[in-house]
């Protein structure tokens, strides 16, 4: 008995897809897959849309839940308008189309490309795969070109203004001041131009109710929903250090606009990598400020100042590098002043601004005269360590990591060795190619078509190989590092004093955990000490 088609409607559409119109929209794949489920009785199961996905990944919501319901038995059958709406990458397209829809017993349909996996696919179809991957790259450098010269034109692209502003309806790509929410940025700007940091800033935005800018967004707009709708009011004033550090760095308020901060690694990768300074496009005047140049630059300058100095100009030699062990957040300096003799320390940041009303982390605190000495007395162990026997020492700190390292190494090797030897493949069928084409075996069609797929795979397997080369000399790197730090730390042999440059040099990072009590009543706690280079280096 012949199996029903339970079917599976397959709609996608790219934000470059836009640009078409109607003839590729969500609506128009819809018409098009259901009037001929309905010709050629498809039973459809479900639909399934992911609106705003590039083609060039295969990691979208909606088609992972159809290959969910293909493995439970729910769908045997795929329908989509055409290959592209499936995918725009050739290898996994060849996946999914020759191995994986085999073998799951699932028909695949492309439509308006006539293509029907029950027939049989035509050969053309991997020549179709091809072009819809060049599409995509062809289309991901028109669209960064174009935008470049949106903004060297002093353009703004996006897809919210920032908080103060909002967009100008009178100008394309342009930002007015918006008189509603500007008073929320002079007040930021004002707290820090007299002297408040961002922690404190943050806290009085929390104590007084002040609407972040997500749920301004939500409130005018109804985005993010997914975060604040039927959540409590606390939420919707829930600010964080690290927005309101945005935005006292954010050049918008003065009239300027930064592009280029960030892109994605490559056509195919949509993850956002962060680009050099040098790389950015500033482009000053492109719109009315909120805040006075003069305030913007004297708040920059403390902000730099506050890394390194306190208000009685001590310096503090742990700035940056104390990091709570229970939550990821820093540890804030304070003194105590309650006694005649006062005393500095350090507690969880997250603690002191939410710890007591909405139970956030715990204190983990820690006297600043404790942790100097404890800091002081291993740096000061280990100096003597590296001077007494550097060899021994070099392959102690070797020994350290090598087991996750060596695990790293094996399996990049492992790649690099199937990546090598599918190159050698493919070299050989480039010449079993050519000599079936010279000898006639193979027509002139097929020796192009298969001449462009291999040639496509070889460029991709040659930048797999160069990458993990990379990766492989980046590990290799270690041994080398690992030496130069013990140059460094015997550099300060039997130091008596830590300072800021010591600590920056030798040290990446200090975790603090939460003090317990032990059986006697006796306070202990937990410090971890992260070398740069080497790490947690253990006795």
């Amino acid at each position: 008995m012949k199996q029903p088609n339970n079917t599976a409607i397959y709609m996608r559409l790219s934000r470059d897809d836009e640009n078409y119109g109607d003839s590729v929209s969500i609506e128009t794949q819809r018409t098009i897959l259901r009037q001929f489920a309905e010709d050629n009785d498809l039973h459809i199961v479900d639909e399934y849309i992911d609106d705003g996905y590039s083609g060039t990944t295969f990691n979208r919501p909606a088609f992972q839940r159809m290959i969910e319901d293909i493995e439970s038995g729910k769908v045997n059958t795929v329908c989509t308008k055409d290959l592209s709406r499936f995918g725009r990458e050739h290898v996994m397209m060849d996946y999914f189309l020759e191995f994986f829809f085999p073998e799951k017993k699932v028909r695949y349909i492309a439509v308006s490309d006539n293509e029907d996996t029950e027939r049989g696919l035509s050969d053309l179809v991997p020549v179709k795969n091809i072009f819809n991957e060049w599409f995509a790259k062809d289309t991901s450098k028109k669209v960064k070109n174009a935008l470049r010269a949106k903004h060297l034109a002093g353009e703004r692209t996006f897809a919210y203004a920032p908080l103060g502003y909002k967009r100008d309806p009178e100008k394309k790509n342009s930002i007015i001041i918006d008189e509603e929410t500007r008073w929320i940025i002079e007040k930021i700007f004002s707290m820090a131009a007299h002297g408040a940091g961002s922690a404190k800033i943050t806290k009085t935005l929390i104590e007084e109710k002040v609407p972040t800018p997500g749920y301004l967004l939500y409130q005018k707009y109804g985005k993010f929903a997914n975060i604040y709708e039927g959540a409590t009011e606390e939420k919707s004033y829930s600010w964080t250090i690290a927005i309101v550090k945005s935005i006292l760095k954010n050049e918008t308020y003065i009239g300027n606009t930064i592009h280029n901060q960030q892109t994605n690694i490559s056509y195919k990768n949509k993850k956002k990598v962060r680009k050099p300074k040098e790389e950015w496009i500033r482009v000053e005047n492109t719109h009315e400020g909120i805040i006075d140049k003069d305030i913007f630059y004297q708040v920059q300058e403390q902000i730099e100042s506050r890394k390194r100095k306190m208000k009685d100009a001590d310096t503090q030699i742990f700035a940056g590098l104390l990091k709570c062990a229970d939550c990821g957040w820093a540890l804030s300096y304070g003194v105590n002043r309650s006694n005649k003799t006062p005393w500095a320390y350090y507690n969880c940041t997250q603690y002191r601004q939410f710890g007591t009303k909405l139970h956030r982390c715990t204190s983990h605190y820690i006297r600043y005269d404790v942790l100097y000495s404890y800091v002081l007395s291993r740096i000061r162990y280990w100096a003597k360590q590296a001077e007494i026997d550097e060899e021994g020492f070099l392959e102690k700190l070797l020994k350290t990591s090598d087991s996750e390292r060596a695990r790293g190494l094996r399996k990049q090797t492992a790649e690099l060795r199937k990546a090598e030897k599918r190159k050698d493949e493919l070299d050989r069928l480039f010449t079993k190619l050519y000599e079936d084409w010279s000898a006639e075996r193979i027509n002139e069609y097929n020796f192009n078509m298969l001449t462009q797929r291999y040639q496509a795979e070889q460029e991709e397997v040659d930048e797999k190989i160069k990458a993990i080369r990379s990766e492989l000399n980046t590990e290799k790197q270690t041994a080398e590092d690992t030496r130069k730090w013990i140059e460094l730390i015997r550099k300060y042999t039997d130091p008596t004093e830590l300072t800021a440059e010591l600590l920056n040099t030798l040290i990446e990072k200090i975790v603090v955990h939460e003090a317990t009590d032990d059986e006697f009543g006796f306070r202990t706690q937990e410090i971890e000490i992260y070398f740069r280079f080497v790490g947690r280096i253990d006795e």
